[in-house]
């Protein structure tokens, strides 16, 4: 281990929320490694690894060994995604297991690559980002909004049987649609009603640092125009 800097970990660190993150921490004191299924095109001052999380040993590997290189990561965030929306008719089954994958398999690999070294590490926080579907199953989001059910049910476990050893588990609800570049040609939304995700990730530093005597389990985020 040759890091004396605190350690932050991305899984799903892509353009938006994920990379916002790793700028968020890393300009407070932070070592912030990212983990993207694609590296982006050209320079980036960000520090990423290519790998697919779905594939177990592959990943769990690739976590032991920046665990070993830069020690127990304070602060591991899940922020993986799969957003499939069609009919339930014309939704096959590999679209819910593309989605399961995606989001669940790999919340449990990465959990099960970082919870234990964290508890020996003193404690930290591990912080999942959730949605409105997680909530919430709407018309056309069947695969979608199973699987982030199941992400929600999966964070309120881990929370009760690591929150006693010192790991702030928080599960986030999302209530909008995250500004990014690619989003706004998707949804041809007004930016002024999205998420910013430079404040969301304000928010998420927030929770990493609450104090052990209020901790939030789940907390929802929106922006101002949104109803709910």
């Amino acid at each position: 281990m040759n890091n004396t800097q605190p350690f932050m970990l991305v899984a799903g660190a892509g353009a938006g929320l994920g990379q916002s993150l790793l700028r968020r921490f890393q300009a407070g004191g932070y070592t912030s490694i990212g983990l993207v299924r694609s590296l982006p095109e050209g320079k980036t001052d960000l520090e990423l690894r290519q790998v697919d999380l779905s594939h177990t040993e592959t990943a769990s590997a690739l976590i032991t060994e920046l665990i070993t290189t830069y020690g127990p990561p304070q602060v591991v965030v899940h922020n993986t995604a799969q957003l499939v929306i069609q009919p339930f008719a014309e939704t096959t089954l590999d679209d819910f297991e593309q989605c399961w994958q995606s989001m669940v398999k790999t919340a449990i690999v990465v959990a099960q690559s970082v919870l234990e070294p964290i508890v020996r590490g003193g404690g930290g926080a591990f912080i999942v980002s959730g949605a409105t579907a997680s909530l919430r199953g709407s018309a056309k989001f069947s695969a979608f909004a199973s699987a982030k059910f199941a992400l929600r049910g999966l964070t309120q476990s881990i929370a009760r049987e690591y929150q006693p050893a010192g790991i702030h588990v928080v599960h986030t609800i999302l209530d909008g649609i995250i500004d990014t570049e690619r989003s706004r040609l998707l949804h041809s939304l007004d930016p002024a009603k999205m998420l910013k995700p430079e404040d969301i990730a304000e928010v998420y530093w927030q929770l990493a640092h609450q104090p052990t005597s209020a901790w939030s389990h789940e907390i929802d985020l929106r922006p101002y125009t949104e109803s709910f």
